[in-house]
């Protein structure tokens, strides 16, 4: 029951931390296709991993290590896998900084795909960045290697924008990976504005909203309360949303970050630019903990990710839960389809 334009590139899906739950997820999602409308897509990365971690779980599967031109014939019937890396120790909530090369390798492999027009998007399974760190990854996380790889693979200098996207909020973080302490520093109008006019762009060529409506979150507790709580709200906030507007996006604010969740706030706009990054992951986890979609923005390519984290707990366990990698899965079909003047709307 796979879904998606039969002669459009299958998705491309990466390995993610191979001792977390990503191989557990790529196992579920496929196994769903038979009661499930599941896009068709090629696992980034080795067979004998996804059958070490399906006989984990209890599940039968079949594998086939194809090229991605022949994964789509294949979907209905095995887990077309694009990666021939030789079996080595994984093992299940164990992870290794030695396996980093596969977690890498199956990312930049992805985008490599995408780039040639094998695949039509990357949606990338959970990373642990601690783990990749003590490897001697240079990255705070996805969204900012992905920046790299844009400019290394397309020749595309690209600023990526992480959105969450849950069925009924986005949100984005103005900065990102970074301490809480550090958000002061970093946060400019000139960064805020930036941020805005490439989340206004995107959600019109890749979510069909004709004039996007922008809400800004203020940075302090009741938005500086006039200066009582902090001055970057009205010295920094609030001359970007006026050029915003000037610019002639639909952006208001800033507004309470308090009081911008609710359900009748949420229908007065179509994204939230907040200003760090539990702002804006806080209320989509808490509204749609199993069916939000981390979006990376800005890039020359779409890319989708389940908004959660390794869960090195419950690997190979088989109740990790696959509703956000589906969610992924399909906003990164409906949204290959619609830069590719595709009649899918999100």
């Amino acid at each position: 029951m796979s879904e998606g334009t039969p002669d459009r590139p299958v998705l491309a899906l990466t390995l993610g931390e191979p001792a977390g739950i990503g191989p557990d997820l790529a196992v579920d999602a496929w196994m769903a296709r038979k009661t499930q409308d599941i896009p068709a897509f090629a696992f980034v990365g080795p067979a004998w991993l996804l059958k070490q971690r399906a006989k984990l779980m209890s599940r039968t599967i079949s594998t086939v290590d194809v090229r991605a031109e022949d994964a789509r014939d294949i979907f209905d019937t095995a887990i077309p896998c694009l990666d021939t890396v030789p079996e080595r120790p994984v093992e299940a909530s164990v992870p290794n900084p030695g396996n980093a090369d596969l977690v890498t390798g199956s990312i930049e492999t992805a985008v490599e795909l995408v780039h040639s027009g094998r695949c039509s998007a990357v949606v990338t399974n959970p990373i642990h960045k601690k783990v990749l760190s003590e490897a001697g990854f240079s990255h705070p996380g996805h969204t900012e290697f992905l920046g790299e790889l844009s400019q290394r693979v397309f020749g595309v200098t690209a600023r990526p924008v992480m959105m969450l996207a849950a069925p009924d909020l986005k949100t984005i973080p103005v900065t990102i990976h970074v301490a809480l302490r550090d958000v002061f520093a970093l946060l400019t109008t000139d960064l805020i504005v930036e941020t805005g006019r490439i989340v206004a762009h995107n959600l019109q060529t890749r979510f069909g909203i004709d004039q996007p409506r922008l809400a800004v979150s203020g940075l302090n507790p009741h938005a500086g309360e006039d200066g009582l709580m902090g001055n970057e709200d009205a010295d920094i906030i609030r001359p970007a949303v006026e050029q915003l507007v000037a610019e002639g996006i639909a952006a208001s604010g800033p507004y309470p970050a308090d009081s911008m969740f609710h359900a009748s706030a949420r229908n007065q706009y179509d994204a939230a630019l907040c200003m760090y990054h539990d702002q804006a992951l806080i209320p989509v986890k808490t509204l749609a903990f199993d069916k939000a979609v981390n979006v990376t923005l800005g890039l020359p390519f779409v890319r989708t990710s389940p908004d959660h984290g390794t869960a090195f707990d419950i690997a190979g366990s088989g109740r990790a839960n696959p509703s956000s990698l589906i969610a992924a899965l399909r906003m990164a079909e409906l949204m290959s389809a619609a830069m590719t003047g595709g009649s899918q709307s999100i």
